[in-house]
């Protein structure tokens, strides 16, 4: 099922600013600058969303913030969460989306500024396990993930940008559980976990050490 499928699915396609508005959210997806938070991620994002269904109290609320949690992706900013957030409330109102489903989506979409849902927060758990599923694949295939990532922080030099992803891999590794539904923690989290620490050792390896 291609991406316009699935939104016309998931919101409908009867009206021009419905389509509109996933038009745009594809658009955004496509962006030159994207090599990891592109249409593939999206689309990988949503699949896993619909095997992990069960686990949520409203599938559809995970599924529309997936299509808007990067859908504001600068970079060289740290507010793009919330950005999509608000994108998502305003072109969700626009589209005519009943008020609950949009604030639920828009908080879902904040959520994932930190992946760390609270306890029973089922819709959360099931949109950052998907969010997050790439940590958990193949040495390879995380690999290429993190090379991706590096390729979209090409404007930062080496000596920035490896003392800062690494602070990012130490925060992921010091949350209690990576991975929140438990489909997701038995399929993912031990393979996650490894992988992060692996690139972090490469990292510090490569990180000149400051004398003292």
């Amino acid at each position: 099922m291609t991406l316009q499928e699935r939104w016309a699915r998931l919101v409908g396609d009867s009206d021009a600013t419905v389509t509109a508005v996933g038009e745009d959210l594809i658009d955004r997806y496509s962006q030159p600058h994207r090599r990891y938070h592109g249409t593939a991620h999206l689309l990988a994002v949503l699949e896993l969303i619909d095997e992990l269904a069960p686990d949520a109290d409203d599938p559809d609320a995970a599924r529309l913030a997936a299509w808007f949690h990067d859908a504001v992706y600068d970079p060289a900013r740290a507010d793009n969460e919330e950005r999509s957030a608000r994108l998502a409330e305003r072109a969700l109102t626009e589209a005519g989306v009943a008020a609950p489903l949009v604030a639920e989506t828009a908080r879902l979409v904040r959520v994932t500024a930190e992946h760390a849902p609270t306890e029973g927060d089922r819709n959360a758990a099931v949109l950052c396990d998907a969010d997050l599923a790439i940590l958990g694949t193949d040495r390879a295939t995380y690999e290429r993930y993190a090379a991706a990532v590096r390729e979209e922080y090409s404007f930062v030099p080496d000596e920035a940008f490896r003392p800062a992803r690494a602070a990012v891999l130490r925060e992921l590794l010091s949350l209690p559980k990576l991975f929140h539904t438990a489909t997701g923690f038995a399929r993912y989290e031990e393979t996650a976990r490894a992988n992060l620490r692996a690139e972090l050792e490469r990292l510090e390896t490569a990180i000149p050490r400051q004398q003292g």
